[in-house]
């Protein structure tokens, strides 16, 4: 068996979910199971119907309308996705009449774009000659714990699934992103979580791979919208793609390989508008280039916190209660240095100035404390890295020569990355600069 999971943007009209039922339909020797998202925008629509209706506002229109065209345009009938409409609106209104919207609430809410993406799709292959039958991942096995909006698999339920998957005749078309917990309350498995559900049924299954499509040729050297010279890597280490999610690729979800590294199975990354391209096959053992590293990513809008002690208390303890106050507001380090009076920490991500009032005023008993919004982390990331000497100097030689000054320099104890700070400003000029060194330079 082999497991194709098809993302979003790979079901936003009705002619994308034909050619995603086409590939299915080329597999079918392979006996693939299928792992879907909602279709396009819907989970963002979703958010946004479910925050509305804690202001008293249900409108469910858009939403609806937006699945009418598809089942329109695949001919379908609306009964299909009908119930699951009609259990939304009454879950709308509920929230509506209490003004509260809970996690457990929201994820419940979210929920309904996978139901329905995979009894609209089911029905497609259907119609076009695909014996098909859509299940809830959580009805065939798929437990997590009770973190809302970013839940985590029981590690006992691989067991399971492989039943389950195992009685199923038809192709089996799966709700990707959802869960539920011991409870049997509907859990989400956070961003990217259906390409994590493909790699946990696929590890369940003992896949022979576990194919994720997307909307561009597997994994570029860059990110094609700053530098339209990328390419896309055939080749990437379990490793190498890990460090590229942590840093900023959005092609795959930091968790998504997990399972699959545990069982050695192969993760190919494939464009379903662009299906002969062979994309990017990651696997357990990395593949060296002649190239200085194999892609150039960048987070951007992250937070650089400086916090300055009088020289009473020790860099490791002065790291340490930082790192714990963050810690305790759920604000996540990407990257920290230390000097013997001073912490520099850069967030993981954005957080807004009220979400950091409470941690920045406790550091404040520590020190001095200043923080700089609107910084970027850019990084090499490649085995290629490994032992090299001068690669910085050619690094920051290359963004030096557009005026960039890097500040906070990394390296992994792995060496499979080196990053820096920049402003938001100066991603584009960075990146490009060394991509361009990626591209044209030879260890």
């Amino acid at each position: 068996m082999i497991v194709m999971k098809f993302g979003g943007s790979s079901l936003a009209t009705a002619e994308k979910i034909r050619l995603c039922i086409s590939l299915v339909k080329n597999e079918l020797a392979r006996h693939p199971l299928v792992i879907l998202s909602a279709c396009g925008k819907t989970t963002d629509q979703l958010i946004a119907t479910a925050k509305a209706a804690k202001q008293g506002q249900v409108d469910t229109d858009a939403l609806e309308q937006y699945h009418r065209q598809l089942i329109d345009e695949l001919n379908l009938d609306y009964r299909v996705i009908e119930p699951l409409i009609s259990q939304l609106t009454t879950l709308l209104h509920g929230v509506s009449l209490l003004r509260e919207l809970t996690p457990r609430t929201m994820d419940h809410i979210m929920s309904f774009g996978e139901r329905i993406s995979t009894r609209l799709v089911a029905a497609a292959m259907a119609g076009e000659g695909v014996v098909a039958s859509a299940y809830n991942s959580f009805d065939l096995g798929l437990l997590t714990d009770s973190r809302h909006n970013n839940a985590i698999p029981l590690s006992s339920i691989e067991g399971e699934i492989k039943e389950q998957v195992g009685q199923i005749d038809p192709v089996p078309v799966v709700t990707g992103f959802l869960g539920k917990d011991q409870q049997g309350n509907i859990t989400t498995l956070g961003r990217g979580g259906s390409d994590f559900s493909a790699s946990i049924f696929g590890a369940a299954i003992d896949a022979e791979e576990v194919q994720i499509w997307t909307d561009v040729n597997g994994v570029m050297t860059c990110d094609p919208s700053v530098d339209g010279d990328a390419q896309s890597l055939p080749v990437l280490s379990f490793n190498e793609a890990s460090e590229l999610a942590y840093y900023g690729a959005e092609v795959l979800h930091p968790n998504t390989l997990i399972p699959a590294i545990r069982k050695h199975i192969p993760v190919r990354v494939l464009n379903t508008l662009n299906p002969t391209d062979p994309g990017t096959k990651i696997t357990v053992e990395p593949v060296r280039t002649e190239r200085f590293a194999k892609s150039i990513v960048y987070k951007e809008d992250v937070c650089l916190i400086n916090l300055t002690s009088p020289r009473l208390m020790s860099a490791v303890a002065l790291l340490s209660n930082a790192v714990s106050e963050l810690t305790r507001h759920e604000v996540g380090v990407h990257m920290a240095t230390t000097s013997e009076a001073t912490v520099s920490l850069v967030t993981d991500r954005h957080y807004d100035e009220a979400y950091l009032e409470e941690p920045i005023n406790n550091l404040r008993k520590y020190g001095e404390v200043e923080v700089e919004r609107k910084k970027a982390i850019i990084c090499a990331i490649g085995q290629e890295l490994k032992g090299q000497v001068g690669v910085l100097g050619k690094m920051f030689t290359a963004v030096a020569e557009k005026g960039i000054k890097a500040k906070m320099v990394s390296q992994s104890a792995s060496e499979l990355n080196i990053a820096f700070l920049v402003d938001n400003t100066e991603i584009e000029p960075a990146v490009r600069a060394l991509h361009a060194l990626l591209l044209n330079d030879r260890e």
